[in-house]
Parts: C-alpha cells; structure tokens; sequence
C-alpha cells in the first residue's frame, strides 16, 4: 500500500515528513502517467505541479481556504489529494471530469476551462470573505503563466492590489508555456524572473558596505538609493508588481517542497494580497514528455504509458484540412495573415507560421484582443484569418459585433471544435457560435460538411472584403465524402426519394449534421415519405435558394449540431415565413442547457440527433398527411 492511498483528505498531507513528501509526488506522477494513457486527458500540465498542489494543500486548508486554478485543466493532482482517485473512467460519462466540478467536491468551486478568469473570482471571494468577517480564510488562486496573457487577469490584478486587507495569495505557475511557448511581453518579463537573483540582495550587498565603512553619509546613502531605482526595473522586474501594490515573493523551485511550504506559509502569513511566482517543468518526470518540443503531451488521447506514442493513429482530420488549405492561399494571397490565441498548433496554424512566420501572430490568451486588432489589420489592407476553437468564440462577441462587424472589416474566423465536442465538458462544447453569430448585422456563416467543402468554403470566406465571415467545423476526423445530386439556388441536393404517402418533406442538414441527414431522408422514404435532403454550405444568412426548396412542402426539417433555440433552423423559418411559405419548419439541435461531458455519440443520444430519433419523431409530426401513418411508423 503507497503513501497515494492512505490520502484520503488534505489533512493527511499535513501528517507527512519531508522524504514522505518526495515519494508521494513520485506516486502522484506514477499514477497520472498511467491512469491518463488510458483515458486520455490533459497529461503535461499535471505532472508539473504535483509538488505545487501537495504544498498548497499542506498549507492552507481546503475547503475552508478556496482554491481556484487557472485554467482547470491542472487540476487532477487536486482530486487525487481530495479523495478522488478513481480515474478509471476519467472524461467520461458518470466518470470524473477533466476539470474542477463543483458536482464532485465540495473542494472545487470553479469549473474554469476558459482562461484568464481565476483572479476574478478570487477577487470576489476575497472581498465576500471580507465584508462577512472571516478573516481566517484565504483564496488562493493558481494561475499558469500563459493565462496571464488574457486581459481579464490584469483587470483583476488592478482591483485585488485596491483592498490591501484581502487574505489572497496568486501563485503564478510558470513553466514558460501554455499551449505553446509563452509569447509576449509578459513571456519576456518572467524569462528576466527566472534568471534573475534578485535587487533586494544586491541592496543588502551595499548596505553591508556602507556599514563597513562607516556611518553611511548623505551621499552614500542618495547613491545607494538611486542605485536602487535606476536598477528597479532592470535587474528585478519583480517591481512590476510591488508598484501594482501585490506583495511579490520567488521565484520559487516548484519541485523543491520545503522551499514551497515556506514560500506559502510566509504568503499565507503576510495578511494582504501576495504574488507567489513558482517555476515548474511542463511534464516533469515523464521522459517522453520532457523531451518533446513540440508540447505533444499537454493533452492526450490513449497512448502507451512506456513511450507516449499514440494507441490508435490519428485519422486525418478537419483541422489539418484546413491547415493545409490556408497555406496554399497564402501562397497564392500575400495580404491574408493568420491570428490565434495561444493555440496555433491545435487549430492547425503550425505550418500556415513555418511557411509565412512574418504573417503569423499568436496574440496570448486573448480572443478579445485578437479580434479588434484584426479589424485594424483589415481596415489598413489585409485579409486576416482568425482560428479560435468555438467554445472561445463567445469571448469576443462584443468585438465581433462592434469592431469588426460595425466597420464592415474583411475578418474570417476559423472556428475549430464547433458543435459538440463531449468529452471536455459543457464549457468546450462549441455550440453556441451559430446562434450567437446569426445576430450579428452582415456576417456570413459557412457550415461545410465535408473535405472539398471545407476546402470551397475557406476560399469564399476569404474573398469577402467588406463584412466579417465565419467557417466552422467539427472535432475529429473527416467522414466520407457527401457529393452533391445538383446544386439548386447555391443549395446542394444530396438525395431525393419518391414516396407513396402523399407527404413532402424537405430535410436540411447543416454542416457535419449532413450525414444524419440523409440517414433520416433513407428512413423517411422508407416510410412512404416524399423526401430530399439538402446541405447548404452557407448557412447565415439564410440563403434564398434554401427559402425557394420550402415551397410546396408539407414539413421542414432542419438538423444541426449548435444549440436549437435561436439556431439556423429557427432563422430559417423566420425567414421562410416572411416569403411567405406556410409549411412548419421542425428543428433538431442541441438543447440550450449546459451537457455533461460524455462521448459525441453519448451526446448526439441524449439530444435525441440520432437517425432513427430524427426520423420518429418526423414520422409522427402532426403537419404529415395522417392517413398512412400507423403503416409509415410500422415500416421505419
């Protein structure tokens, strides 16, 4: 039996001696490498704060003290030590999640996989505790260091250094990469931390002098001063912070834990607002991790523990379909560059950066900021192509709508993992962006569903010039081909089937959703049912060919993978019933609730967006001819 399962609660860390400590992170380790090979999850940044984690927790006590990590994903070493260590089953359905869940502990309090919100909430906490009296608990907040690229961090800094009384220690967990290597001003700023000794002994240095020498005249002391601040900013950039007022304690070795526990006592001890700055190894103790460059290990699927390869090959996917079409336009286009958010590798940018790296920029954390500065790009004569993962779409609304969409700017968005991604929760799920993006005044919204759509769909997206377009696609590998019968109206007719009952049906499948639909015009037309089934590329707004397909019908169907209220179904028969068309128009989406994490396929039942749901649920609709329908629901 190791030391691992004798923790049960946080209390049973503060019980361990010094070499205790060691051989428990070795376990910690141990037991992520193999657990998470199995299941797949977010394997680096766990593995660089098993000794951080263990230290927190030896020294403040949850869940009276709060913990609030930035982003969650860093969070599994935290279950392991608050009695969850079932990971069998981990980002998966009635499994543990992948992220702090307030449904499994009372030790977690924020389910925060969008970065750059931690020190809000321990703001706000901080100043709770405050103003309710307890002043026995602390927040403690751990944010890794490529959220502090995100605006709303420095917001948040800016209000916690204005309430000096607040019990709130910020541990900056910095290993020098968040996806990828830290970029920025902020990354520059940490790189002179890490490599730095520190004013403060230099100071002592001279004072020790001056002693020496004698009582320290006016002018020794006046030089000893301006020496202090002529090198504030040079030799100790640490000053950054104390000038914002937070109390600035490290760099500290985040795999040293006597050095830790120190640390965090001396910051737990201050009373007021602290800066902890802790250097960690992104995958420390995990050969294959610490030898990659590439930062392959930040998130897994299910790989072989002894060499980090994968189980399974990666099919070819959506995300490099786009990264090999971008490049050849920017090839042929010198005025189209390429934007991300600390994710130029995940949403495919690598090779668009090796090719143009003068085009290329990764902004941080920060959607919002990205946006609008591709507005300014496109106002002075470039195409900017921004890829975000969806679910990180909904950050920057406000700057979709009023900087770029306002100012008619030429900005295509890329959005990767859109509709429903599973496993990673209901703050991953890229669901929202088509009924989001469907209000915004000009935008245009492409749906393809599959490779040579995909690859269409990109290239009209950057020939639009006056007004914002967006191009969203699934996680995952690429499923077969979907060719067109026709095209009618700039509307693809997938199939069309005859059918004996009298009843015509119009079923449209927007985006990756196309293939369900045409399983469910096969299972329509079983049942007798006068079918076609259509997929049009180009979903918001509306286009008029689609409107022209729902004349004469006696029932529309709309199937997508985005939440259904306010969807592209609902526009449609918005738009539909101002032309004039009478037949209902029945829509199948996602429900507007938060989904459990769970498989796609776990999902997709659970939305009732199988087939055979689908096609029921059509066969029993109340706008269909009646007489046949006990034969039609027989059949199917």
């Amino acid at each position: 039996m190791g030391l691992l399962d004798r923790i049960s609660t946080p209390a049973d860390l503060r019980r361990l001696t010094t070499a205790q400590v060691e051989e428990l992170a070795a376990e910690v380790r141990s037991f992520l490498v193999q657990a998470v090979s199995q299941t797949g999850g977010h394997l680096g940044p766990n593995l660089g704060v098993v000794e951080l984690t263990i230290a927190i927790h030896r020294v403040f006590e949850s869940p009276r003290d709060s913990f609030i990590f930035d982003t969650g994903h860093q969070s599994y070493v935290h279950k392991l030590l608050t009695g969850r260590q079932d990971f069998a089953a981990l980002r998966r359905r009635e499994g543990l999640s992948g992220y702090p869940s307030r449904a499994e502990s009372e030790h977690d309090i924020v389910e925060n996989s969008h970065a750059s919100t931690a020190l809000s909430w321990a703001d706000g906490i901080a100043k709770a505790n405050m103003l309710k009296g307890h002043r026995d608990r602390h927040v403690v907040a751990v944010i890794g260091d490529g959220a502090l690229t995100g605006g709303m961090a420095w917001e948040a800094i800016n209000n916690i250094t204005a309430s000096q009384d607040q019990r709130l220690v910020v541990i900056v967990n910095d290993n020098g990469r968040s996806y990828a290597p830290t970029i920025g001003g902020l990354a520059h700023h940490l790189d002179t931390l890490r490599t730095t000794r520190g004013y403060e002994q230099f100071l002592d240095w001279g004072r020790r002098t001056l002693r020496r020498s004698g009582p320290p005249g006016r002018l020794a002391y006046d030089a000893l001063h301006g020496l202090k601040k002529g090198i504030k900013d040079v030799v100790a950039p640490q000053g950054m912070f104390e000038d914002l007022g937070l109390k600035y304690v490290g760099p500290v070795d985040g795999h040293d834990g006597e050095a830790l526990d120190r640390a965090l006592s001396r910051a737990k001890a201050f009373g007021g607002p602290v800066l902890v700055h802790v250097i960690t190894e992104k995958g420390r103790g995990y050969s294959p991790a610490e030898q990659d460059v590439a930062d392959r290990f930040h998130a897994v699927g299910v790989i072989h523990p002894e060499t980090g390869l994968p189980v399974a090959p990666s099919r070819f996917g959506w995300t490099k379909v786009f990264a090999d079409e971008i490049v050849k336009i920017g090839e042929e286009r010198t005025d189209v560059v390429a934007i991300t958010a600390a994710m130029l590798a995940p949403v495919g940018l690598a090779p668009f950066a090796a090719r143009f790296p003068e085009r290329t920029f990764d902004v941080g954390i920060a959607e919002q900021h990205a946006a609008t500065s591709a507005a300014g790009m496109a106002f002075a004569g470039l195409h900017p192509v921004v890829a975000l993962y969806a679910t990180f779409l909904n950050r920057a609304f406000d700057q979709v709508l009023m900087d770029i969409a306002l100012h008619r700017a030429g900005v295509t968005f890329v959005l990767d993992r859109a509709g429903i991604t599973g496993d990673d929760g209901a703050s991953h799920n890229g669901m929202w962006d088509m009924a989001l993006m469907r209000i915004v005044p000009g935008l245009r919204l492409a749906a393809p569903r599959d490779e040579p759509t995909m690859r269409r769909a990109l290239r009209e997206a950057v020939a639009v010039d006056d007004a914002p377009t967006v191009v969203r696609y699934p996680k995952g590998p690429l499923g077969p081909e979907l060719p067109a019968l026709e095209t009618v109206g700039g509307v693809d007719v997938l199939t069309r089937s005859q059918g004996s009952a009298g009843a015509r049906v119009l079923v449209v499948g927007v985006g990756a959703m196309a293939a369900t639909a045409v399983e469910v015009g096969s299972l329509l037309a079983d049942g007798g049912i006068d079918v076609e089934v259509v997929s049009p590329t180009w979903v918001v707004p509306t286009p008029g060919g689609l409107v022209d397909l729902c004349a004469d019908r006696d029932l529309v169907v709309t199937i997508e993978d985005g939440i259904v209220a306010g969807g592209v179904g609902a526009l449609l028969a918005e738009t539909a019933a101002r032309a004039g068309h009478r037949a209902p128009v029945r829509q199948f989406g996602i429900p507007a609730v938060f989904l459990d994490h769970a498989s796609r396929d776990q999902v997709v039942e659970a939305s009732g967006l199988r087939p055979a749901d689908v096609a029921a649920a059509v066969l029993a609709d109340s706008a269909l001819p009646s007489s046949d329908e006990a034969d039609r629901t027989a059949r199917l």
